[in-house]
């Protein structure tokens, strides 16, 4: 009985973060600013995430987790690269150079 239960709500969340995936890629593409395109990644990369954690739990392994914490990681540092790139036209500060 447990067995269903859990089947249908595995399935049913991979439906529901397939569509929720979909519909970010389709903000993604077709976002009117580049503001938009990144929320829309930041989105997409975290129901990757969640569709990998239910694929985690549909096998009953723990190996795809270390697979979450590197789109965790990429995502985060592609959102503060492109956030600091559209602030001000520069990833890297090269004016914060040291003195010898």
């Amino acid at each position: 009985m447990i067995e269903a239960f859990t089947q249908v709500f595995i399935t049913s969340a991979m439906v529901i973060f397939g569509v929720a995936l979909l519909l970010s890629l389709f903000r993604l593409i077709k976002g009117p600013t580049t503001g938009d395109r990144v929320v829309a990644f930041d989105a997409g990369s975290a129901i990757l995430m969640c569709i990998v954690g239910v694929v985690s739990v549909l096998y009953e392994t723990f190996s795809f987790l270390d697979s979450i914490l590197l789109i965790a990681i990429i995502s985060f540092v592609s959102t503060v690269s492109i956030s600091r790139f559209i602030e001000g036209g520069h990833v890297f500060n090269a004016s914060n150079k040291r003195n010898h």
